[in-house]
C-alpha cells in the first residue's frame, strides 16, 4: 500500500489544515487547538531525514509511510485473529483503499499518524491480552496517552483496546485489568481537561483495581508497581504537551493562542477557541447525523464511479457488494475468534456511532440537499475524516469476506485478494493527488495573492484556505515574508490580536521608512476596531482541528 500512497501523492501542499501544519513543522511553531506538538516535532524530525525532498514533498510522505505502518500492523492483527496471513494482507488493501483513509495518506495530515497510534495500541492491547505480559499492558497504556499530545482522534480505540487486554484468549474476563485500564484512560482525559479532580479521582481508580500480589509490604500506602509504571507512562507520554509552552515563550511564526502558561495551555489542549458542542442538545436531528455518515460510507468504496456527493446507483451498488462482504467476513470472523470479533466489533461501533454521538455534529456541508432546511447549520466541510477507524473496521471485514468467499468456493487465494483490491481501482481516478492542476493550486493561489502586493503590506483574508497557504508560502517557500497575512474569522480572539500587535512592534522596528512606521500604526489602529467588532463572536469560526 505504501507503493499505491506514493504514486498518489499530492507533490506539494495541499488546502485546508495541511499548509499550517507544513508551515509549523517548518518553524516548529504551534498549529491551531489543540497544537498537536508531537505531530510537529515528528514532522520536522522526518523531514530532515530527506534532505533530497522539497519540505512539502518530505511531510506528505510522513503521512504515506504511517498509513501504511498501520495496515501492516491491521494485517498482523487479522492473521493472529484468523490464523491467515492472507486473511490479514485482504483485511488491510481493503481498508487502506477506503477513500476516506488514502485522501489522509496523501497529505500532510494529522490523521494519518492518527491512525497510526490507535492501531498500535489497539495491537499491543491484543498482544497483552493474548501473552498475558505486563509490558504489553505498559506499551497499550503509554500509547494511548500519547493521543494527547498527537490528536485525541486516536482515543477512540480505548473501549476495544481495554476489552482485547482484559480478555485472555483462554479465560474469563478480567475485570480487575479492565477497571485499572478505564482508570488510565480517564487519567488522560483528565489531563486533557488539566482537571486534577478527574485526573487523582482516575488514579484512585487504578489503586482499587491494583493486584494485592503487587503491593509493597514496605509502603504504607496501597501504592502497586504496576501502578507506578503506569502512572510513569502517562507522565512521559503527556509531558509532550509542554513543548508548546516552551515553543510559545520563543514566539515562533505560527504561534496559535500563544500557551505561555498553563491556563493558556488549557485553552489550546481543550479547544477552547471553538464552540465545541456537547452531548445535548443535539446540534441536528439523531436521523440526520446518521444519515450523514451513510453518506460518507457511500464514497468509500467506489468513489471514482461517480464523483459528485449525490448518491448514484453504480456507486451504491458498489457500497453495498462490499457491505455484503463486510457482513460475510464478520461472520468468519465470529467463528473463528470471538474474541477478534467482538474487539472488531468495538472500533467499528466506536468509530462511527461513537464518534456520532460523541461529535455531535452538525449536517455535512454537502448534506441535506432538497430536504433539510437552508436556514439548518451546515459543518465547513465535510467531516468523513473523522469515521476512519469505524472504516478501517468495515475494510478489514470486506478483506475477510473477499478470502473467506474464495475458500468457500475453492477458488484461489490470488481470487480472493483481487477482490479486496477492487476499491483501488474504483477509487484511484478520484482520490489520486496527482494531476497538475488540482495538486498546484494552492501554491498558485498563494503566489498570485503576494508577488503583486506593495511591500509591508497588510493582507486581510477570509479562513483556513486563504490563509494557511500563504503561511505555507511564507515560512517554507521563503516567499513575501514582508506581508503580514491577518486572518478575520480569528480578530474575535484576544490572543490572535495580541499576536498581531506583536508582529506588527517587531515589524515596525525594523522597518526604516517613516511611510512604512505610518502604515503598520494605521493597519494596527483598523485591526483593534475589527476585533471590537467581532469579539462577541469568537468561537464562531469553523473547524474541530
Amino acid at each position: 500500500m505504501l507503493l499505491v500512497y506514493i504514486a498518489t501523492l499530492a507533490p506539494s501542499v495541499t488546502f485546508w489544515d495541511a499548509g499550517e501544519f507544513i508551515a509549523a513543522a517548518r518553524v516548529l511553531g504551534i498549529p491551531h487547538p489543540p497544537g498537536t506538538p508531537l505531530f510537529i516535532v515528528l514532522l520536522n524530525a522526518w523531514a530532515r531525514a530527506f534532505p533530497f525532498l522539497s519540505f512539502a514533498a518530505a511531510t506528505n510522505l510522513f503521512s504515506a509511510a504511517c498509513t501504511a505502518a498501520a495496515l501492516g500492523l491491521v494485517a498482523f492483527w487479522v492473521a493472529r485473529s484468523t490464523g491467515s496471513p492472507w486473511f490479514g494482507i485482504a483485511g488491510a488493501i481493503t481498508a487502506g483503499a477506503m477513500s476516506s483513509i488514502w485522501q489522509n495518506a496523501t497529505e500532510t495530515e494529522v490523521y494519518a499518524a492518527s491512525l497510526l497510534l490507535a492501531v498500535a495500541t489497539v495491537v499491543s492491547a491484543d498482544l497483552a491480552g493474548r501473552t498475558g505480559e505486563r509490558r504489553w499492558k505498559i506499551l497499550m497504556v503509554y500509547l494511548l496517552a500519547l493521543s494527547l499530545p498527537l490528536h485525541l482522534s486516536a482515543f477512540v480505540v480505548a473501549p476495544p483496546a481495554i476489552y482485547l487486554a482484559s480478555q485472555p484468549t483462554d479465560d474469563a474476563f478480567d475485570w480487575r485489568t479492565a477497571i485499572g485500564l478505564a482508570g488510565a484512560a480517564g487519567f488522560v482525559l483528565g489531563v486533557s481537561r488539566l482537571s486534577l479532580f478527574v485526573a487523582a479521582g482516575s488514579i484512585v481508580v487504578m489503586l482499587a483495581s491494583a493486584d494485592e500480589r503487587f503491593v509493597l509490604p514496605k509502603v504504607r500506602r496501597a501504592v502497586s508497581m504496576p501502578v507506578i509504571a503506569t502512572c510513569a507512562v502517562m507522565l512521559i507520554a503527556c509531558s509532550a504537551l509542554f513543548i508548546l509552552v516552551v515553543r510559545a515563550r520563543h514566539d515562533p511564526a505560527i504561534n496559535q493562542a500563544n500557551p505561555t502558561t498553563l491556563r493558556d495551555l488549557e485553552y489550546v489542549v481543550g479547544r477552547r477557541q471553538y464552540d465545541v458542542a456537547g452531548l445535548w442538545p443535539r446540534q441536528a436531528p439523531a436521523w440526520l447525523q446518521l444519515a450523514n455518515w451513510f453518506e460518507y460510507a457511500d464514497w468509500q468504496v467506489g468513489l471514482a464511479l461517480a464523483p459528485t456527493v449525490l448518491p448514484t446507483l453504480s456507486r451504491i451498488a458498489a457500497t453495498l457488494a462490499f457491505a455484503v462482504l463486510a457482513v460475510f467476513g464478520a461472520s468468519w470472523q465470529r467463528r473463528t475468534d470471538r474474541r477478534g470479533w467482538r474487539a472488531m466489533v468495538l472500533l467499528f461501533v466506536c468509530g462511527s456511532l461513537g464518534v456520532i454521538v460523541y461529535l455531535n455534529l452538525k449536517a455535512g456541508t454537502s448534506f441535506g440537499w432538497k430536504f433539510v432546511p437552508d436556514a439548518a447549520r451546515h459543518e465547513a466541510r465535510d467531516r468523513d475524516y473523522f469515521f476512519v477507524l469505524g472504516f478501517l473496521a468495515w475494510g478489514a471485514w470486506a478483506g475477510m469476506g473477499a478470502m473467506a468467499l474464495a475458500q468457500r468456493y475453492r477458488f484461489s487465494m490470488l481470487v480472493g485478494l483481487g477482490v479486496a483490491a477492487i476499491p483501488l481501482a474504483l477509487n484511484w481516478g478520484i482520490v489520486t493527488r496527482r494531476p497538475v492542476l488540482e495538486a498546484r493550486m494552492p501554491e498558485v493561489l498563494a503566489k498570485t495573492l503576494l508577488d503583486p502586493l506593495p511591500p509591508r503590506t497588510v493582507l486581510f483574508v477570509g479562513g483556513d484556505n486563504d490563509t494557511y497557504p500563504l503561511w505555507y508560502a511564507q515560512q517554507v517557500e521563503g516567499r513575501r515574508k514582508d506581508v503580514t497575512i491577518v486572518t478575520m474569522p480569528l480578530l474575535g480572539a484576544q490572543w490572535y490580536v495580541a499576536e498581531v500587535e506583536r508582529l506588527g512592534r517587531r515589524r515596525q522596528r525594523s522597518a526604516r521608512h517613516p511611510d512604512a512606521r505610518a502604515a503598520w500604526a494605521l493597519s494596527h489602529s483598523e485591526n483593534a476596531r475589527a476585533g471590537s467588532r467581532t469579539r462577541r463572536r469568537t468561537r464562531r469560526r469553523q473547524g474541530r482541528g
